[in-house]
C-alpha cells in the first residue's frame, strides 16, 4: 500500500469515527481496523492521537482557509466597502467550494467542529488558531468594520451564533431534510439550505438590538 493511500484511509477513518462517536469515544484501534491499517502505520504518520486529530482538521481547513483568502482578496480589491452580507457569504462559498474540490463533506467537518467545541480539545482549538486562525482573524477583522456600531461583547456572541446555527444546520442536515421531506413532502439539497442560511445569520449579525 502506497504511503499517501495509507496517510488517506487512516484521515478517513479516522475523520468518519471522530464525527460519529467523538474523539475521547474513538480509539486508535478503531481508526485502525476501519483504515485496514496496523497501529505501526498510525503512529508512523502521525505520532500520536492528538496528531491525528490535528491532521483531520487540517485536511478540511487548509483548503478551506486558501479558498477563503482568496476571495477576501478579490473582494477587497473590488470595493473599500465591504458589507456583511458580502462577507458572510463569501464565507459560506468558501465552505462549500473547498469541500467541493477535496471531495469533502460539509456536514462532517460541522459535525467536527461542533466536537471541538463541545468536547475537552484544547490543543485543538489552539492547533487551529496556531495554523489557520490568519484567516479567521481577518474575516473577522472585516466583519468588525462592516458592522462599528455593534458592541464587542456583543459582535463575539453574534459570530458565537453565526457558529452554532451553521453546525446545527450542516452536521445535522440529512436528519433535518429528511423531517422537511417527510412532513412537507420537500426535497432539499445543502446548496439549499445555504442559501436560506446566509440571510438568517446576517439578519443575527445586524439585530439593532
Amino acid at each position: 500500500m502506497a504511503q499517501s493511500d495509507t496517510v488517506e484511509r487512516i484521515l478517513d477513518a479516522a475523520a468518519s469515527l471522530f464525527a460519529e462517536r467523538g474523539f475521547a469515544e474513538t480509539s486508535l484501534r478503531m481508526i485502525t481496523s476501519e483504515a485496514n491499517v496496523n497501529l505501526a502505520a498510525v503512529n508512523y504518520h502521525f505520532g500520536s492521537k492528538k496528531s491525528l486529530i490535528q491532521a483531520v482538521f487540517s485536511r478540511f481547513l487548509s483548503p478551506l482557509s486558501a479558498e477563503l483568502n482568496e476571495r477576501l482578496a478579490l473582494l477587497r480589491q473590488a470595493t473599500s466597502d465591504i458589507t456583511a452580507q458580502q462577507l458572510v457569504g463569501c464565507l459560506f462559498e468558501s465552505l462549500m467550494a473547498s469541500t467541493e474540490k477535496e471531495g469533502e463533506n460539509p456536514a462532517q467537518f460541522m459535525q467536527l467542529l461542533a466536537l471541538a467545541y463541545a468536547q475537552t480539545q484544547e490543543h485543538l482549538r489552539h492547533y487551529i488558531m496556531a495554523e489557520h486562525g490568519a484567516s479567521y482573524v481577518e474575516f473577522t477583522r472585516l466583519l468588525r468594520e462592516a458592522l462599528p456600531d455593534i458592541e464587542p461583547d456583543v459582535f463575539y456572541w453574534r459570530l458565537c451564533f453565526m457558529l452554532g446555527a451553521s453546525m446545527f444546520t450542516l452536521s445535522a442536515f440529512d436528519s433535518i431534510s429528511g423531517i422537511l421531506k417527510s412532513d412537507y413532502g420537500k426535497e432539499t439539497s445543502v446548496d439549499d439550505a445555504v442559501a436560506l442560511l446566509i440571510p438568517a445569520v446576517i439578519g443575527m449579525l445586524e439585530s439593532s438590538k
